[in-house]
Parts: C-alpha cells; structure tokens; sequence
C-alpha cells in the first residue's frame, strides 16, 4: 500500500470507526445501569487504606 492509499482510507474509513468508537463510548459512560459503578470508582481515592496503617 502507498502512503496515498493509507490516508485516503484514513479519511474516509478511519473516521468513521473513529467516530462509531467515540458514539459507543458515550453511550456506554451515560447508559443508566452503570451509574453506581462509576459512582463506586469515583469514591476510589477518597477511601481508607487500612494496609498501611
């Protein structure tokens, strides 16, 4: 493949599966069923780490 070939299919192809990627993404962090996961990740850093103490 040449360099030509590449970015034609770059353009047109790969920001296509870009932007289907970036929708799925989307859908998934906003899908309702995932609140609380995120909500316990988020919680990650304020937690008490007993293994140190």
């Amino acid at each position: 493949m040449t360099y030509e070939a590449l970015r034609h299919f770059a353009d047109s192809w790969g920001l296509l599966f870009l932007f289907l990627f970036f929708v799925g993404v989307v859908v998934l962090t906003l899908w309702p069923g995932r609140q609380q996961q995120f909500d316990d990740a988020a919680q990650i850093p304020l937690r008490k780490d007993d293994d140190h103490e």
